[in-house]
Parts: C-alpha cells; sequence; structure tokens
C-alpha cells in the first residue's frame, strides 16, 4: 500500500463529527487511522546482498576454512529495524464544530490542505438544524447550563416565531448587501443576487441568508439556518435572542451542521469509516464537486472590483443592530 497509497490521499473529505467530542480529538484519530492503513501494507522484499561468510571447505577431511559467496538479506530496512515506514502525516480541519456541535466536518490531507483555504476565502454557505426549547435561559445559552430564569411561553405560536425568523432574515440579507460593497444599480450585481452569490469581500460578523422554522410543538421547536462566519456559540445566542423576541426565553439543546459548501451529510464519514480505503473513495468522489464550486464561488469575486461601488458602511455592531432597528417595525407591520 505504502507509497501508492499516499498518492492517493491529496483532497478533501468529509466526516460525521458527534456531539461530545472535540475537533483536534477527531483530527488526530483519522491521522492515526491513515498511518495505521498506509504501514499495514505488505512490506517490500528486502534487499540481497553479496558476502563472503568463512565456513569448512567441502569435501576437506581437515576441517580447513575458507570464504565462500554467499547472498543474505539486507536487515537496514527490515521493519523492526527501521521502524514504520510513516510516521506523521499532517490533516488540515476546515471549518471547525465545538465540542457540543456535531455534524458535517471537512478535513484536508496532503495538497487538499491547500484547498481549504480556498473554501475559506469563497466564504461557503453551511446549513444547520439548531433546535430550541422555550420556558428557560441559562448561562452559556445551553440546555444544560446555569439556570438564570424561567418564564411562560403559552403565548408563543407559529405565526409569531415565523415573523421574528422573516425579520432576522431580512435584516441580515441586507447586512450581506453592505459587507459585500457592491451597487446593485450593475446589471452584474442585480443578477449575482438573483442567483444568490453575493458574498462579503472580507471577514465579516455571522450573516444569515436563510431561516425558517422546520418543526414547532411547544416547548421544542427546531430551526434550518443558512449562514457564513458563523461559530455555534453564535448560533445559540440566536436562539436565546429569538426567545426574547417572542416574550419569553429559549435555550438551544442542539447544533447540527447539515451541510459545509459542496459537502453533505451523505458524504459524511463515520466513525467505522475513517480508515484508509474509505478515506481514499471519499477523497476521489469528492474531488470533482470541490472544483467545480471553487470554480463558481471564486470566479465571481475576480470580476468585482469593478461592481464596486461606494456603498453604506456596516456600523460595528454588525446586523443584530439592524435586527433591534428592524424588529419593532416588522413585528407591527406582520
Amino acid at each position: 500500500m505504502g507509497s501508492a497509497g499516499l498518492a492517493r490521499l491529496h483532497g478533501l473529505f468529509a466526516v460525521y463529527k458527534p456531539p461530545g467530542l472535540k475537533w483536534n480529538h477527531l483530527r488526530d484519530t483519522v491521522e492515526l487511522q491513515l498511518l495505521k492503513g498506509l504501514n499495514a501494507g505488505r512490506p517490500p522484499a528486502p534487499e540481497q546482498r553479496v558476502r563472503f561468510l568463512l565456513g569448512p571447505m567441502e569435501g576437506s577431511k581437515e576441517k580447513e576454512l575458507t570464504l565462500t559467496a554467499t547472498s543474505v538479506p539486507t536487515l537496514t530496512d527490515h521493519l523492526l529495524v527501521r521502524g514504520p515506514a510513516f510516521t506523521s502525516l499532517k490533516v488540515g480541519v476546515g471549518h471547525r464544530l465545538d465540542a457540543q456541535a456535531s455534524g458535517v466536518l471537512v478535513l484536508g490531507v496532503g495538497h487538499g490542505r491547500r484547498l481549504l483555504t480556498d473554501m475559506y476565502n469563497a466564504h461557503l454557505t453551511k446549513d444547520y438544524t439548531v433546535r430550541g426549547l422555550l420556558g428557560k435561559a441559562t448561562d452559556d445559552f445551553c440546555e444544560d447550563g446555569r439556570l438564570v430564569e424561567k418564564t411562560t411561553y403559552d403565548h408563543v405560536t407559529r405565526e409569531k416565531l415565523d415573523r421574528i425568523l422573516a425579520v432576522i432574515q431580512g435584516s441580515h440579507q441586507k447586512a450581506l448587501v453592505m459587507y459585500s460593497n457592491l451597487d446593485l444599480q450593475t446589471q452584474e450585481a442585480y443578477e449575482m443576487a438573483v442567483r444568490g452569490s453575493i458574498r462579503p469581500m472580507n471577514k465579516s460578523p455571522m450573516l444569515i441568508t436563510g431561516i425558517r422554522c422546520l418543526h414547532f410543538a411547544p416547548p421544542e421547536f427546531l430551526l434550518e439556518v443558512q449562514c457564513m462566519h458563523e461559530t455555534q456559540k453564535q448560533l445559540r445566542r440566536l436562539v436565546h435572542e429569538i426567545g426574547l423576541e417572542l416574550k419569553s426565553t429559549a435555550v438551544c439543546s442542539q447544533v447540527r451542521r447539515t451541510r459545509d459548501g459542496c459537502f453533505t451529510l451523505d458524504d459524511a464519514l463515520l466513525r467505522t469509516q475513517w480508515d484508509l480505503h474509505s478515506i481514499q473513495g471519499a477523497i476521489q468522489a469528492a474531488a470533482p464537486r470541490v472544483a467545480a464550486e471553487l470554480e463558481k464561488s471564486l470566479s465571481p469575486r475576480l470580476g468585482t472590483q469593478q461592481l464596486l461601488g461606494p456603498g453604506p458602511h456596516c456600523d460595528s455592531q454588525g446586523p443584530r443592530s439592524a435586527l433591534k432597528g428592524q424588529a419593532a417595525g416588522g413585528a407591527a407591520g406582520g
């Protein structure tokens, strides 16, 4: 397997990170499994060398010694002498997940580590399912955090929740245009907006491009969030803020990433599949989609400079401040 197996370990692949496992521990486990696979191949036959060995002369009754040319194996390359052939392998991690979150985690190995930088620069969106629980607030916005407050939630309806989600999505879409610095008066920029390919030019706060309620059964509700530049803590805080807008409180009980760029849950390798053969297959299967996604996301940005307009600058609070301003008007206007 050795060198031939290593030659096929260049690219990106996705694994499923279970909750409770830190991303760096997952990366170390994958590295260890890959090294085991690379070193598990049958070693090549040792090289033979000619040595002149001292031994008794054949047919001699006086036990005379003579030098005889003999082929013997070279032990310098033996596994017990030199150790395993592969002792280190660097695996890069894409958009990280904290210990409590679960879902799709993209890893890069070999030349694929450089592609992780391209994915970051492409500002690709990610999908999450976020589960909330009405009626209480904690210090860290998690269900198992220190309880701060308990409230009623009988007045909360699906219609009120959908109205708040519409306000949030509208404010973040406006912020996305601001951070992209595009002049929407141009035809090219308008077409980018229609295709949904507008991306911020640089680093920005969390931007939500889509949010909707998948399930509502008080006190529980399930949201689907499409966003970029997020952290899982910000998503938990979002649940907390939604609870406040609903004149109640809410905590987050689950954050699960279902898509990262072109990688979905169907592409993510389960823990039992973190082996050399499965990872090589996942890299080969994902390579065409990764190339197409990066070309689609990065190529429009090459010509974006000519579309830049004076564009208003977002305030230092980001889209959250816009939500504050729109919440009152949006709730009143329905």
